[in-house]
């Protein structure tokens, strides 16, 4: 079925900090075009798991991964793999708003010109497309030209949005998205969130439970760098099959 095609999975996937290892041997398949949650306390291993998914990990100095993690079917860890083409496909949305300083138009089309798109008309439809996509258009589309620095926090982590999607990506990875946002900014990500699914894959890690049950289909509790569940998320937060699970969902620790 259509509705369980696996876009993204990691086969006994293992990565050490220099002699830390930070996860271990973690199994999961994120079916294409729901929304799974990464939840579990500070330290677990959840952004760094996210992380693996585009390999932002490299950027680390002593890390080391084994194990294997397939994107379409194919291990993004094989030394073919072009990394800048892979996070072309794979964008990510960082904990804290991270816009460039410079115009909310050149935010967007930064992406797409570093990928050889110079035609304006092609650059104008790329930025109308995305912020209506991110829920931005009618806020700010007369204002273009002014620097995305002006914009208020929950603008701002909606115009990195609309910047990832301006390189048309298949997965979008949410670290923490909501983190630095006030309660209605984060209602709006998250109704965000529930309609980009609709063509995107997407892995959120987020310390809010109510978040994670709202927004998300699946749900993988991690502690201390290992996957303790993983399953639907009604299942997950209803009839959890581990007791550390269940500790954490209903606050006994974490």
């Amino acid at each position: 079925m259509a509705e369980n095609k696996i876009e993204i999975e990691s086969r006994g996937l293992n990565l050490w900090y220099g002699d830390a290892q930070a996860l271990k041997n973690i199994t999961i398949a994120m079916p294409k075009n729901k929304v799974t949650a990464i939840i579990g306390p500070s330290g677990c291993g959840k952004s760094t798991f996210i992380r693996c998914i585009n390999r932002m990990n490299d950027l680390i100095k002593d890390c080391r991964v084994t194990g294997e993690l397939l994107f379409e079917d194919e291990n993004i860890y094989d030394r073919v793999v072009d990394v800048v083409m892979l996070r072309k496909k794979i964008g990510m949305v960082f904990q804290k708003p991270n816009p460039f300083p410079m115009s909310i138009y050149d935010n967007i089309t930064y992406g797409p010109r570093l990928h050889g798109i110079r035609n304006k008309e092609e650059l104008d439809e790329i930025v109308e497309e995305t912020l209506k996509s991110s829920a931005l258009w009618h806020e700010i589309h007369d204002k273009l030209d002014k620097s995305a620095l002006d914009l208020s926090g929950g603008q701002q982590q909606r115009l990195c949005i609309a910047r990832t999607l301006a390189v048309k990506p298949k997965v979008i990875l949410f670290d923490e998205p909501c983190s630095a946002l006030d309660p209605i900014s984060t209602a709006k990500i998250e109704d965000l969130i529930n309609n980009l699914k609709r063509d995107y894959t997407i892995v959120i890690v987020t310390h809010n439970m109510q978040q994670a049950a709202r927004v998300s289909d699946y749900t993988a509790f991690f502690l201390l760098g290992e996957l303790i569940e993983f399953g639907k998320t009604k299942q997950i937060f209803e009839m959890p099959e581990e007791t550390s699970t269940e500790d954490y969902i209903t606050g006994r620790f974490g």
